[in-house]
Parts: structure tokens; sequence; C-alpha cells
């Protein structure tokens, strides 16, 4: 396999708007959707309350991507966040953001994913083969599940490592087919299923909301299902024309994934009664055959599970542009800021993706992988959007294509929202939280591991660069 250094010609801008735009609604629109309402409504209790939350995580995810539209459109190369936090508060937040995007950000939701779609594929979880059990805990176990979902990660990993060209191909036509399969169930549920029309009645009567610790509690949930409306900003650097694309793809797909969302709750709540939904994982499963029938029901099941398929590929796709980008800054692996000669990916970041992603599928539960996920990626889009503050201070006359809708208020809402969550997890879930916390304080460590690298490259690129201006000096031989 013929590799190239970060540099040397590097990634390409081969993605326009609408490959961008696919690529966000692809990694929102996936696990979240259809497992978390049932853990939403455990927390919650009753349907106007998990509908109310849906509401309010797509106000969050839309302020946090009317926010990363003005740090792509300003800075637009690969790595996201990454590359955002380097510009704005230094390499050590910049090389957690990237750790974090590693661990929480795509590994595990990769995992989750592909989890979720093993068991609405096989129709419910499936008997264990092995468990290996130490201390009084599981740390790994294999069944069909865990085999298929590993299966999963392998087979579209190698597709993204062939080519962004195929990968891309396969994005699209997969989101397609998840797009229109949504919206199939949605208007079809609605206008011609077998549900109760008093439970969307009740909807719209009078009442108070408790905006209480259960509320912030059950936003970690809708924060996992909303993840992914800053695909595009990961790819920054294989976007045509990102000043202006990248912060319209990032609005655009969160506005239709929120609008989506909304429809598939109205009919999870228009199928099933709260006490079917509480703590339910297949939950589109369940409301399909409620709506239509056991028959209508499982071919539901198998679409769900293709669909899924999408927000595999979508992340496998957009989360070693970061590892790429923390390499070629010195600050990770160097074989990690390789591109494939003849292919122009990646190839050994998304391997590495691949192989962390396996591991969680061995041995983390569905529902702690959401709390972390949910939690930890919080902290981390937060300073990010913190940072978009400081730059407006430090660097105002920095070239800015688009600005942030509504500054400062957007910004300040994003900032506040995911505050709250934060809180309320640490007290409601310390264990899980304290994990996301652990994770944090392992990149630091790292950190000082790789920040001697980081130092050597730094002093290799002023010498480069003062040798070509001694060359330009020097002018033709005579």
């Amino acid at each position: 396999m013929k590799t190239r250094l970060a540099g040397s010609g590097g990634l390409k801008r081969e993605l326009g708007l609408c490959s961008a735009t696919v690529l966000v609604v692809a990694n929102m629109v996936g696990t979240g959707v259809f497992t978390t309402s049932g853990f939403i409504m455990a927390e919650l209790g009753d349907a106007r309350s998990m509908l109310a939350c849906w509401i309010v995580g797509g106000l969050f995810a839309l302020t946090g991507a009317l926010c990363y539209g003005e740090l792509g459109a300003m800075l637009p190369r690969a790595g996201g966040e990454y590359a955002y936090l380097r510009r704005s508060f230094g390499p050590l937040p910049a090389f957690l953001s990237g750790w974090i995007s590693l661990i929480v950000g795509f590994s595990a939701p990769i995992a989750a994913a592909a989890i979720a779609f093993a068991t609405y594929f096989l129709g419910g979880e499936s008997r264990p083969w092995f468990v290996l059990e130490f201390g009084g805990r599981q740390w790994a176990t294999v069944s069909l599940s865990t085999v298929l979902a590993i299966g999963v990660v392998v087979a579209l990993s190698l597709v993204h490592y062939h080519s962004l060209r195929l990968g891309q191909r396969v994005q699209n036509l997969l989101t397609a087919f998840k797009v229109v399969f949504i919206l199939g169930l949605g208007v079809g549920g609605l206008c011609f299923g077998a549900g109760d029309a008093t439970r969307l009645s009740s909807l719209f009567q009078g009442g108070s909301l408790s905006l209480n610790g259960g509320f912030a509690v059950a936003l970690i949930f809708v924060s996992f299902a909303f993840s992914g409306w800053n695909a595009a900003a990961y790819l920054g650097g294989e976007i045509r024309n990102p000043e202006r694309n990248l912060p319209r793809a990032l609005v655009l797909g969160t506005v239709f994934v929120t609008g989506l969302y909304l429809l598939l709750n109205l009919v999870y709540v228009y199928a099933l009664p709260v006490e079917r939904m509480r703590g339910t994982i297949e939950l589109g499963t369940s409301a399909a055959v409620a709506l239509f029938g056991p028959v209508a029901g499982a071919f539901v099941g198998v679409a769900i599970a293709l669909g899924l398929l999408s927000v595999v590929s979508a992340m496998i796709m957009a989360g070693p542009r970061v590892y790429y980008a923390m390499a070629s800054d010195g600050l990770f692996f160097r074989c990690f800021g390789c591109v494939n000669e003849r292919r122009s990916t990646p190839a050994q970041a998304i391997m590495f993706q691949a192989g962390i992603a396996i591991v969680m599928i061995l041995s983390a539960s569905f529902d702690g992988l959401l709390v972390y996920i949910g939690f930890t990626l919080s902290l981390s889009s937060m300073l990010t959007v913190a940072g978009l503050l400081r730059l407006r201070f430090t660097e105002p006359g920095l070239p800015r294509p688009y600005r942030t809708l509504g500054y400062p208020i957007t910004p300040l809402v994003f900032i506040c929202g995911n505050l709250w969550i934060v809180a309320h997890s640490l007290f409601s879930r310390p264990v899980i939280a304290l994990y996301g916390v652990g994770t944090i304080l392992v990149g630091v460590g790292l950190y000082r591991v790789f920040r001697p690298s980081m130092a050597e490259r730094k002093e290799w690129e002023q010498g480069h660069e003062a040798l070509q201006v001694v060359t330009v000096d020097k002018g033709p031989s005579a």
C-alpha cells in the first residue's frame, strides 16, 4: 500500500453542497431516532414532554450548526473541531477534541449504530455464545449480533478505504433509502396505520411542562440522536467552495433532520401508549407492528436496519479526517497522517477507527454508550462554540464569509443548554459521566507524549521554509 504524508497532494476537494448535506443527514438520522425515544419516555413519562424534548434538542443542534458554519467557512480544512480549537485555544484543547472524536465522537457511535443494526436485522438481541467475566463485570460478549455488527463495520470501512468517490456513492444511496423510508413510515403510519388519534390530540391540549433534571437527562439521549449535525465540518478540506457550501450544508441538514425526527416521534405516539414505549430499544419495529401488524413489522425492522447502515457509513467516512489532521500537526501517530497514494484516502486512520469500534461492540452496553457519548460530546462542542466567541475578540480581522445568525445570543444559548445537560449528567449518571471525564484525562496524558513530536515537526517546517527562502533569494546560477 503506497502512502504519502499530508501536504504532498493530500485530500482532494470532491464534495459538493448536495453530498455535504447528505453527509450531515446521514450522520444525524441513525441509531438515535429509532432507539432513544424509549429511554426518553422512561425519564419523562408523557408524550408531550418527549416531543418538547425533541424540539429543544433540534434548536440546540441548529444553534450549534449556525456557529460551526462560521467556523467552517473561516477555517475550511479537514479536522472539524480539532482545527477550530487549535486556532482558538491552542494545541491541548484541540488534541483533546480530536481524542474525544476518536473514542466518543465516532468509534462509540459506530459501535452503537452497528449494534442497533444487528438488533433490528435479527429481530431482537441474540443469545451470547461466549461471555468474558472478571470481577463481577462482563468485559466482552460474543454472539450472532456482535459478529454481524463487526462484519458491517469491517465491510463499510473497506468501502471508504477504497476511495472517497465510492464511499460518497454508497453514502448517498443509503441515505436516500433511509430518508424515503422514514417519510413513508411517517406519512403512511399517520394516514393508514391503526393507531390512536386521541393520543395525538392530547399533545396539543393545554398544560405545563416540567423542565427538571429528568428533562435534562432526556436531552442527553436527544443530543446523541442529533449528534452528527457537525459532520460536514470534518471534511472541510474535501468540500468544494467550503466558504459557501459548508455552512449551508450544516444548517440545511439540521433543519431537515429535525423535521424528520418530529414526524417519526408523532408516529410513535400515535402507535403506542406510554407504557409500551418506556425503555424499548426496537421502538420503530414495535410501532410498525402496532400500526400494520406483525408481517409489516418484520419488514420495517429490516428496513430500519438497512437505514442504520447509512449512519455507520457516514461516521466511518468523517471520523478519520480528524485523526489525519491531528497526525498532520504532529499530535498523533505519524502513520495516521498518511494518505493512500492511489486512492487519496486516509486508509490507516480508517482501519484504526474500525478496530476501536470493534472493541466497543464486544465490550460495551447500548444504553451506557448513549449516555457516555452524549455527555462527552456536549463538553467538546460547547468548548468549540466558546472558541467562536474567543476568535471574535482575538482575531476580529479574520475573513468571515459567513457570520453566525443571531450572534452573540446563538452561541450563548448553545453553551448554556449544554452546560445544563452536563451538570445534570454528573448528578444523575455519575459513573458513566466519570468515564467521560476519565477519557479526557487520558487524552491529557497522551498529549504530553505527542507534544515533543509536534515541536520537532514545527522545527522542521520552519527550517524547510527558511531553506525555500534562501533558494529563492539566491537566484539563478550564472
